[in-house]
């Protein structure tokens, strides 16, 4: 017979024995086992659907034990979103946007950018009242204001998405991050060819543009004919490479025009088999190169990603490419790496490693999360790592002053007078302007980490207050000898162990008259 039954059967024996006339209080003491002794913590596991005395198991052992304040509140501590000392700003990924935030942390780390953006006037904010809400509205305002905060903010990291919108992305599908170098690139240098100040007029050419010269040469006449065009970017085929150079020299090779493919030669007046190749001219302070990973396929009609390992080097020497090389300083330091984690080209993830132009630690860039690589060296580690992939290739060994990479995608080098000196020097102070929008901002971010501190206080002393209001009704529950029973239900005693609704006041109106008849004294909690 099972344990319950078996205490039924014990509460109510007496009843085959004492007629109804005969019946006392303590009859139905036992009948009820009100009398039965409570159950000890640790003698049961759970509540005792026998013993109405027995308080174990309904979710007193969190108020009974050593006292958790992290169980009293569900707010983390708003200091973890604090900025750390000496440490960068991070960007909120706002669904399908880590790519952009890979680029601007770039070009935030792009000390002449800085300043040049700084530079650029904006009466509106300079005249701007503090006590209504500021919201830029030009591209270039925005950049000023997500890179003044970027350098001067409280928080551990920031949200730009008033950048995003502002350039009209959409932040529920990836975009092509390499078209969206170019365009922004193109984006900007509009934008600051429109300042009054002349001086930031070809900042974006100077930084970033280089030029070189599409020339062919006709079979028959030995005519040259030569068309300059400029570039931020080369874009450099890795199919079937395994060094940068080599691929830097597949896209300078010499191209034959025949067949279908014949050039027309003016001085001809006619069709005739050519060569053509790409003459390097100029360089750019910053030079960005292209590795193309995404790449259309014919038999599928849509784009793959290629994941050839590239070995590319520290120190870049483009004197071989030139074809005039003069006083240009042909020598370039890596100053960044982005990488593309995944199999296919149209999802995965975007990461920025990024080399800090006065100190030259290198960082991770991964949206919100930083982390500073060790020992002044560029670590790509795990980064290399792509799941779900058929074929593991092996990764190459690279030699001392080389990186290997199946994930990179871009590669930004930096003229070495840049980090001999020149980047060092630049100074790029946040106007006072936006210093002043940066304060205002830092101001809210405290007033929310008061406001969040407050709340959690309060969580955590209503808890302990609770902590000690359960203690001190275990101590009347169950009732000793010579005190009046309290009759509290046990759904009600476990939604108030719970505390996560709000409990109403205990109604045993029914269930005492039945009982007890007016012998009963009601407790209100």
């Amino acid at each position: 017979m099972a344990p319950r039954l078996q205490l039924e059967r014990a509460a109510w024996r007496w009843v085959d024995t004492v007629k109804p006339e005969d019946v006392t209080e303590e009859h139905i003491e036992m009948a009820y086992r009100i009398r039965v002794p409570a159950c000890k913590r640790g003698a049961c596991r759970r509540n005792c659907k026998g013993n109405p005395n027995c308080l174990v198991g309904i979710g007193e052992h969190v108020w009974l034990g050593e006292i958790d304040e992290n169980s009293f509140h569900n707010i983390d501590d708003p200091n973890s979103e604090r900025r750390d000392k000496n440490k960068f700003v991070g960007l909120t990924n706002l669904g399908a946007t880590c790519y952009v935030n890979t680029f601007l942390q770039v070009w935030f780390h792009n000390l002449e950018l800085r300043k040049t953006l700084y530079m650029c006037q904006n009466s509106r904010a300079e005249e701007h009242n503090l006590d209504s809400d500021y919201e830029p509205q030009t591209i270039c305002e925005h950049l000023q204001y997500l890179f003044a905060l970027l350098q001067n903010s409280n928080r551990r990291y920031i949200d730009p998405s008033g950048l995003v919108k502002a350039l009209g992305l959409n932040t529920g599908q990836q975009q092509d991050a390499q078209e969206f170098s170019k365009l922004f690139l193109s984006l900007l240098e509009d934008t600051l060819s429109k300042q009054k100040n002349p001086n930031l007029h070809n900042v974006i050419q100077q930084q970033f543009c280089g030029q070189f010269a599409y020339v062919t040469v006709c079979n028959q006449c030995g005519r040259a004919s030569l068309l300059p065009s400029r570039f931020y970017e080369l874009e450099l085929n890795i199919q079937g490479h395994k060094q940068l150079t080599d691929c830097i020299t597949e896209f300078l090779k010499e191209e034959k025009l025949e067949g279908d493919n014949r050039y027309f030669c003016e001085n001809c007046q006619s069709k005739q088999n050519a060569t053509r190749r790409i003459k390097l001219q100029t360089l750019p302070r910053t030079l960005n190169l292209q590795l193309m990973r995404f790449v259309f396929d014919r038999q599928t009609g849509h784009k793959k990603k290629l994941n050839t390992f590239i070995s590319f080097p520290e120190i870049l020497d483009m004197g071989p490419f030139l074809e005039q090389k003069g006083k240009l300083c042909c020598l370039y330091e890596l100053s960044a790496v982005l990488i593309h984690r995944g199999v296919s080209a149209y999802s995965g993830h975007y990461i920025a490693h990024v080399r800090d132009s006065r100190t030259s630690d290198w960082y991770k860039f991964n949206d919100e999360e930083i982390e500073k690589m060790e020992g002044k060296k560029l670590q790509l580690g795990i980064e290399e790592d792509i799941a779900d992939t058929k074929s593991q290739a092996r990764k190459p060994k690279c030699s001392k002053g080389y990186h290997c990479s199946r994930n990179a995608y871009m590669l930004v080098y930096k003229q070495w007078s840049e980090y001999d000196g020149n980047q060092k020097e630049v100074t790029e102070e946040v106007p006072a302007f936006l210093q002043r929008l940066v304060e205002r901002d830092n101001k809210k971010f405290e007033e929310w980490c008061k406001e969040m501190a407050d709340m959690r206080k309060q969580s955590v002393d209503k808890g302990k207050a609770k902590h000690e209001e359960v203690k001190e009704l275990y101590k009347l529950l169950p009732a000793e000898d010579g005190k009046l029973f309290e009759f509290v239900p046990l759904d009600w005693l476990k939604n108030w162990l719970d505390d996560a609704t709000a409990t109403k006041s205990i109604d045993n109106l029914k269930v005492l008259n039945l009982i007890l008849g007016s012998s009963w004294k009601p407790v209100q909690r």
